[in-house]
């Protein structure tokens, strides 16, 4: 055997330990070396699990011609008492050149791994007075090794310690990436049970739009929902997440409308550490969250221009940049957007952009309003009378005459889908339907959505502007009540139970002058 440099050897071979991330790969550039200077066939690496009496092997580099152990070895009882009480004495070298030698428990041991006669080196691995496991460096034949080659590997017991100590970290980190996605896999599941998995209506008054959501949902194409307030936006978007190729993964739901107007980019695109006053700690936007599933954008015409300008990049390059950041972040989000504006309209008036629109708006699906299908109302309320009955523990009691079940299809339902479950909700509590049923059918609605068309012409102004149009009356009205005062117990955003902020917002939007000068009329 040549003269051989220990500091040299053992640099060498450290580097080509650690020149790769993937553990196989380093190790086999490690081998690869060794067998420059001593007989080397293939290398074991290993971790004992003393409470299940197994040896799990980490890495496994055999000859291709030359039969591979199992990857766990299951030791017989009497072999693993054996094996314990050597565990018990110091860490060491041990070197097997003829198994007809050894004693019978070492035989019975090698039996489990070697198919044919090898010589191998056995090093026990120790990390602070506690077993981890063992490396095995072999070759093919009797009496290969000598005492000089065993000094040698012994060299590496330290770099092979931590090679072993992060391989068992990198796989206690998928162990748990595993358990947090079945973790996911398992809520989203009980999400859906809990929230129905079923769409009341996909047969018959939402049959055209369940038609378009089966043609939509499995491509990667971003959808727009359109439809008046409490028509069940939300609860499309669910069903076009379910039936991608993205239902495993994330679905963020954003309301673009209750963020505030100064906080969009940190919530959307996410922040650096002390981009700002307040940025404590890095944090990841709601894109980034969203990364290879999917992201509903709610309300998305309350975006600001500025934002609509982030926006669009993210459509177009498929990047996001956090606040104060510097660098590009690739995402791969599907995005689906809802509104119950009119966004056409918004272009024309430059509160949209344009280029924006038509990137939202490559697949829009119309959702009608329950007053458009009232076929479905009665399995409705049979739908929300079960949930709510569980929700509120009550048992089922309420049972609707066809007499108050005509009363439910032909009211007007400005409030749609949810107006009528907060309805029957109230039902459910008062355990009176006389004291709520026959008003809905006397009472006029607050926002008569066909009324509003017959009185303007429809070119001029459509269904949201009608909607705007009494949102605005309604909060003058409580201005007058309280003189223009906003804020403070009695103001107006108490009254409306609205934050200050929020409400001045919204006044903004719709032209509302405030101020205690201003006199509303």
């Amino acid at each position: 055997m040549m003269n051989i440099n220990e500091n040299v050897f053992f640099k060498q071979g450290t580097l080509h330990l650690f020149s790769s991330l993937d553990s196989n790969t380093a190790l086999q550039r490690f081998l690869a070396y060794l067998q420059t200077v001593m007989p080397a066939d293939g290398i074991l690496l290993g971790v004992y699990d003393p409470g299940i009496n197994k040896a799990r092997l980490h890495a496994v580099l055999f000859p291709g011609d030359m039969k591979k152990p199992s990857r766990t070895i299951d030791f017989p009882f009497q072999m693993w008492s054996f094996f314990k009480a050597k565990m018990q004495e110091a860490p060491g070298v041990h070197m097997v050149n003829d198994i007809d030698c050894e004693p019978p428990e070492i035989k019975a041991v090698c039996s489990l791994i070697w198919s044919e006669e090898i010589s191998h080196i056995h090093i026990d691995l120790e990390l602070e007075n506690k077993r981890l496991g063992y490396f095995i460096l072999f070759a093919r034949g009797k009496h290969r090794y000598g005492e000089v080659h065993g000094c040698l590997v012994n060299l590496f017991h330290a770099p092979l310690v931590s090679a072993i100590s992060n391989v068992m970290k990198h796989q206690e980190v998928q162990l748990l990436q595993d358990m947090l996605k079945d973790d996911n896999k398992y809520l989203n599941q009980k999400m859906i049970e809990m929230t129905g998995d079923t769409i009341i209506g996909a047969d018959f008054g939402l049959s055209g739009v369940m038609r378009l959501i089966r043609q939509v949902a499995p491509m990667n194409s971003p959808v727009l929902l359109l439809g008046e307030t409490g028509v069940g936006k939300e609860v499309m978007a669910n069903a076009i997440h379910r039936g991608s190729r993205r239902k495993d993964r994330p679905l963020i739901k954003v309301n673009c409308g209750a963020i505030p107007e100064g906080l969009i980019d940190s919530e959307l695109f996410g922040h650096e550490k002390g981009s700002f006053t307040g940025a404590i700690a890095q944090k990841r936007g709601l894109f980034e969250r969203a990364h290879t599933g999917t992201i509903f954008l709610d309300e998305v015409g309350e975006l600001p221009l500025a934002a609509q300008v982030r926006l669009l990049r993210v459509l177009q390059e498929k990047e996001i940049e956090r606040v104060g950041g510097t660098t590009p972040l690739s995402v791969d989000v599907r995005v689906i957007s809802a509104t119950h504006k009119n966004l056409e309209h918004m272009v024309l008036t430059g509160e949209f952009r344009k280029d924006l629109w038509y990137r939202l708006n490559v697949f829009p699906i119309m959702i009608p309003p329950l007053r458009q299908r009232p076929e479905d109302i009665p399995a409705l309320v049979n739908h929300f009378i079960d949930r709510k009955s569980k929700e509120l523990k009550i048992r089922p009691s309420l049972k609707l005459s066809e007499n108050y079940m005509r009363q439910l299809q032909q009211y007007a339902w400005p409030g749609n889908v949810r107006e009528l479950e907060n309805v029957l909700e109230r039902v459910l509590i008062t355990g009176n339907l006389h004291d709520v049923l026959p008003s809905l059918t006397i009472r006029k609605p607050a926002w008569d959505w066909k009324r509003d068309q017959d009185r303007v012409p429809a070119d001029d102004v459509d269904d949201i502007e009608a909607l705007d149009h009494w949102t605005r009356k309604y909060i003058q009205s409580i201005l007058k009540k309280t003189e223009g005062r906003i804020e403070g117990k009695g103001g107006a955003a108490d009254r409306l139970g609205l934050h200050p902020s929020t409400l001045r917002a919204r006044m903004k939007k719709l032209n509302i002058a405030f101020g205690r000068v201003v006199k509303y009329i």
